[in-house]
């Protein structure tokens, strides 16, 4: 073997110098460091970090390779705020458990797979993300597909009011209010192509004849893939010959010998609550006969009164500008009187209490705010049916729909549907 002993290797002509041919094999023995001082192409290399990430989070170079075990938490991963094509870095699930404690990938300004958000999240157990920068159109990008293929759907936020059924009122002598339906908001980003499903809430039945407890309302709800599926509870049904019914909002009790209380709102409890307590007659003497009012979205239902005789006020509702303007909705219902003063609904749908002379019956709820139906000792008001709102921005609105939900474009650049109806759209 022959060899040449010089200090600096120059190409005769031109700028290009080439080391053997095709199919030959270039060995750089062991101990022999290769310095870069240039630009060198063509070549991969990951430098593969020996401490073991286990923080919640971690800012990432370009170039090296990291082990994350999320055993004990999540993590996010920063990208480098700056990067040259070619650039690399790999990510593997150490010890197989990010579908529990998910890895974030926090993107930094630039694009990952063509998209600047939202943040990719990986939560698949056994994942190794293998990233390259491709340039500023399409940023990083995953060389492996699989689980991995896109985690950065695009979409946009949509806003939600959901309305569930109201009560219908008790009938018997001091009937108490129907509770309103549960009111719930949210604010969620939702992926194209997610179909969302609406269903709407039914008003509880009015009651006649004997002495009879309200009905309950219907749940409304809105699922879907990706979504936190946001579900509120139908009211609960007035008093007559137990206590007011549990609900979105409670019934109000009935004035009877035994003193009904009100049910209880917010049930089952969420975050924010979603309705209110009926109101109650829970001390002696219980002979007035005048119901309690059920309660609102916004406020509980009033007391009946002993002395002198007076139904209970539904509680009031609450407002939302989600159509454009400030509507009131989930009122509850009056309690029913005997001869004394007749209550009101609760603003925001709640009917008003019925009077047993001279009359009238207890009002129903208004249709689609869920609102509750009056007590009476006649025949009791009937619950207002639930609603269900969408709002979106315009130039995001997809036209796709089942279910036949009112259309306004244009309301200070949203789209809003109201779903008086169960049916979908489809982002």
């Amino acid at each position: 073997m022959s060899k040449i002993e010089v200090d600096q290797v120059d190409p005769q002509s031109g700028t290009t110098l080439t080391l053997g041919t095709s199919g030959d094999t270039i060995s750089i023995p062991a101990g022999v460091t290769l310095a870069n001082s240039g630009t060198a192409t063509g070549f991969a290399s990951i430098a593969w970090q020996s401490t073991i990430v286990t923080g919640t989070t971690l800012s990432a170079v370009a170039g090296n390779g990291y082990w994350i075990d999320t055993t004990s938490n999540a993590c996010t991963v920063t990208l480098p705020a700056s990067a040259s094509v070619g650039d690399q870095i790999i990510f593997v699930d150490y010890a197989r458990t990010w579908a529990t404690n998910n890895l974030t990938i926090d993107q930094n300004s630039l694009n990952y797979q063509g998209n600047s958000s939202p943040n990719p999240v990986y939560d698949t157990d056994g994942e190794t993300v293998n990233i390259v920068y491709s340039g500023a159109t399409q940023g990083w990008i995953p060389v492996d597909d699989g689980a991995v293929a896109l985690e950065t759907p695009q979409g946009y936020n949509i806003e939600f009011l959901v309305i569930a059924g109201g009560a219908s009122g008790g009938r018997g002598t001091g009937g108490g209010g129907g509770g309103a339906g549960g009111y719930r908001t949210s604010t969620q980003f939702v992926g194209n192509g997610t179909t969302i499903t609406v269903t709407v809430g039914d008003g509880g039945a009015l009651k006649t004849g004997s002495n009879a407890n309200g009905d309950n309302g219907s749940d409304s709800s809105i699922s879907g893939s990706g979504l936190t599926t946001i579900t509120s509870t139908g009211g609960g049904g007035g008093g007559s010959v137990t206590h007011g019914a549990n609900g979105g909002s409670g019934g109000g009790g009935a004035d009877e010998a035994a003193g009904y209380q009100g049910g209880l709102g917010n049930s089952p409890s969420t975050s924010p609550s979603q309705g209110n307590d009926g109101g109650t007659k829970n001390s002696a003497p219980y002979v007035g006969q005048a119901g309690s009012g059920g309660g609102g979205a916004g406020a509980v239902g009033a007391d009946g009164i002993y002395s002198p005789e007076a139904g209970g006020n539904g509680g009031d509702g609450t407002a939302s500008s989600i159509t454009g303007s400030s509507v009131t909705r989930g009122g509850g219902g009056g309690g029913g009187v005997y001869i004394g003063t007749r209550s009101s609904g609760g603003a925001g749908g709640g009917g008003a209490g019925g009077q047993t002379a001279p009359g009238p019956y207890g009002v129903p709820g208004t249709a689609n705010t869920g609102g509750g139906g009056g007590g009476s000792e006649n025949t009791s008001g009937a619950g207002g049916k639930g609603v269900v709102i969408l709002s979106m921005p315009d130039a995001d609105y997809s036209g796709t729909t089942t279910g036949s939900p009112t259309v306004a474009t244009g309301v200070s650049g949203k789209t809003v549907l109201t779903f008086t109806g169960s049916g979908s759209y489809t982002t």
